[in-house]
């Protein structure tokens, strides 16, 4: 890997760190609101319509420039909606316009790597940039915690400003300033020679292109398997940060700052995975990680069996590890075939779209099921329920965490399944 890749790789985990940031310091944005607890999943919801919205867009955006240009101009548009949450525009609305930014940026992102390496170094190159945005979700999360605790606000207004900001502003701020340099590594991505694809002209036929790219991805026996998996972890991997701040705080007695601090626990087992996966996952073997995803859905259901704070984390590193295990290399092979049958840009593109539907679907659910099945606080509460739960009330916990673990493992033995068949008629390889 060469400096071009990290200057790449760099890029991506600043933009990602600020995205990660940006969720928290707008979580507790929406908590000075006083906001219902229900919000905090609207905002995550709308945050990702714009990958599907723009799907039919985004890849031939992608392709019709040198991709670290697109980046530049994805960065901006993300930037906007950081300040527009920063001068008063609605935390949820504002948020939407970064996803608006990051529909955009995420196949420039993964369609640069896709051409600037060759397919032998996919794997590994997945499991840099997984292990970098991994990395970016633990000390983004743990970053718009710490700017949003008490300790950083103590530390601003030692200072005699004429602005104090609170706690969700004062985070904000910094975090356009890691915006600000995620651009300007950018602007230093190397320029590839390669034939870019002007833009359809007119969205009806950009969109007929999209759906036929779509098709024939999901037609294709190994780019339908890998498909299935990496939309199922994605809408698992964004309903799971959910699911851990409200378990730690109901389960462990967490405070919200250090509810973050276990969601960082979990991205850090990705990253390590990850990592083990690019390292010792062959492409040609991509397939042969299938069974973690199982294990990673039976072992989330055991989450209603702990209590103490080190086996929590412990877990929580485990559930971490397994995913990232088994997503990279399904991840490699989508890519290798999306540029196979129809360039780096649009395969990213629906593989996008396609994940983000996995990931309305279920943190839509969560939502309704928070909304509708919470239940009122009881009279013994303690005050850090009552500060996290008071407007909404507790969320059903069990039937969300059963729910949630039992669909992921179902849904990993279905698809080991058909890849079995598959192995057995001869249209995919063992």
């Amino acid at each position: 890997m060469d400096r071009g890749f990290f200057l790449i790789l760099g890029a991506q985990f600043l933009s990602a760190l600020a995205d990660n940031a940006l969720f928290i310091a707008a979580l507790a944005l929406l908590k000075e609101h006083l906001a219902p607890e229900w919000h905090l999943s609207m905002l995550l919801w709308c945050f990702t319509v714009s990958y599907v919205v723009l799907a039919p867009f985004a890849g031939s955006f992608a392709d019709s420039m040198h991709k670290g240009r697109a980046m530049m101009i994805c960065n901006g548009i993300k930037l906007v909606g950081c300040i527009g949450m920063l001068v008063g525009a609605p935390p949820i609305l504002a948020y939407a316009v970064v996803g608006f930014g990051a529909a955009a940026y995420s196949p420039a992102k993964y369609g640069l790597i896709t051409e600037y390496l060759p397919h032998e170094k996919l794997v590994e190159a997945n499991g840099w940039l997984e292990g970098a945005t991994v990395a970016a979700i633990i000390f983004g999360t743990v970053l718009g915690g710490f700017l949003t605790g008490g300790q950083a606000l103590d530390w601003m207004q030692r200072f005699d400003l004429p602005w104090q900001p609170a706690a969700a502003e004062f985070a904000i701020l910094v975090i356009v300033l890691i915006y600000l340099a995620a651009a300007w590594l950018n602007a230093y991505i190397p320029k590839l020679n390669i034939q870019l694809k002007p833009l359809s002209h007119g969205p009806v036929r950009m969109t007929r292109e999209f759906f036929s790219c779509a098709r024939r991805l999901w037609q294709d026996p190994q780019g339908q398997l890998s498909l299935a998996v990496t939309t199922l972890f994605w809408g698992a991997g964004a309903t799971m940060r959910l699911v851990v701040l409200n378990w730690a705080v109901i389960w462990l007695a967490y405070s919200m700052e250090k509810a973050t601090m276990l969601i960082a626990v979990v991205a850090f087992g990705t990253a390590f995975g990850a990592v083990i996966a690019g390292r010792f996952v062959p492409l040609k073997r991509a397939f042969s990680v299938l069974p973690a995803g199982i294990a990673m859905g039976m072992l989330v259901m055991s989450m209603l069996l702990v209590y103490d704070s080190t086996i929590a984390a412990t877990l929580m590193f485990i559930v971490g590890a397994l995913s990232g295990f088994f997503v990279v290399p399904l991840n490699a092979i989508l890519q290798h075939r999306g540029y196979l049958l129809m360039g780096a840009g649009h395969s990213i593109a629906v593989q996008n779209f396609n994940e983000n539907i996995g990931i309305l679907l279920m943190v839509g659910i969560h939502a309704l099921l928070v909304k509708y099945l919470s239940t009122p606080l009881p009279a013994n509460a303690s005050p850090l329920l009552v500060a996290q739960f008071g407007v909404g009330g507790l969320p059903p916990m069990v039937a969300i965490v059963l729910g949630f673990g039992l669909f992921v493992a179902v849904m990993m033995v279905l698809i080991t399944l058909r890849y079995r068949r598959g192995v057995r008629a001869g249209v995919m390889h063992d």
